[in-house]
């Protein structure tokens, strides 16, 4: 690249969005970080002072994801990579969660990607270039005891950024919907509001436990290397599953929904349509 490129990244002072700026810069290019708590970047501010800007945001206000979206696109003067990574983690059975804690995963999760790809799809549009990642996870592509309404949210932003994807490709824009695994991150604790406990689901929640251990997966910046080869592709896929093991567990679980739909495809046939 002869050009730095300018990043835009959400939850950007930790975990997946922190690796991904401190790649982004490592390799030359220019980035602007947003996060609801600007503090953890102090460091990499001091160490980084003409391509690094940080900006305050909290993607559940929509009027405030627009006017940090303008003032990222004009602290460089355009935007070449917008990456949706903000969101948060509701931990308990369906049964369990409150509406408040619902409504709020949506807002972070889903509703908060929606705002933001809202603001920056004009100014992409405008220079006719711009490559969208869309932080999924690796589980949205179905629900799982405990974690269901945190892969719903992720499973709505998976359909959107489809369509998206279909929308924007007339003007020069790119949209790749990108599926980690399990990255030692903060999401599983700072990031994680808990639904309060139902004594009939204790049984489950222990299997659970015991099935998830206690390892807190792989570092961040081994998932960044990935990224970085993304974005340098002239067509990058819709979809990518980061991690090779998580990999391994989407081919299980979409090999599993093809038989269940094969072994019942004659009930299905009966109906018209």
């Amino acid at each position: 690249m002869t050009t730095a490129r300018v990043w835009f990244i959400t939850g950007a002072s930790r975990g997946l969005g922190r690796a991904f700026a401190e790649a982004a810069l490592a390799a030359g290019d220019r980035v602007v970080a947003a996060a609801r708590d600007l503090s953890p970047l102090a460091d990499l501010a001091a160490a980084h002072p003409d391509s690094l800007v940080r900006l305050a945001l909290d993607v559940r206000d929509r009027a405030a994801v627009q006017k940090v979206v303008d003032e990222a696109a004009a602290a460089f003067g355009r935007l070449d990579i917008v990456v949706n990574n903000a969101g948060g983690l509701l931990l308990g059975m369906v049964e369990e969660a409150t509406e408040e804690q619902i409504r709020a995963q949506f807002d972070v999760n889903f509703f908060g990607a929606v705002w933001v790809a809202q603001a920056v799809v004009p100014h992409l549009r405008a220079q006719g270039s711009g490559h969208i990642l869309q932080v999924t996870s690796m589980g949205s592509g179905g629900g799982f005891a405990s974690v269901g309404f945190y892969a719903a949210s992720k499973s709505a932003l998976d359909s959107v950024s489809q369509a998206l994807a279909m929308e924007v490709a007339p003007f020069g824009i790119k949209v790749t919907i990108v599926q980690p695994g399990g990255y030692g991150t903060d999401l599983f604790t700072r990031g994680t509001t808990l639904a309060e406990r139902r004594p009939e689901y204790e049984p489950l929640h222990a299997q659970l436990a015991e099935m998830w251990g206690e390892d807190a997966g792989p570092d961040p910046s081994t998932a960044a290397p990935v990224i970085m080869e993304l974005v340098e592709l002239a067509e990058p896929p819709l979809r990518l599953i980061v991690g090779g093991a998580s990999y391994d567990m989407v081919q299980q679980m979409e090999l599993a929904r093809t038989e269940e739909y094969r072994a019942w495809e004659h009930l299905s046939r009966k109906a018209p349509g």
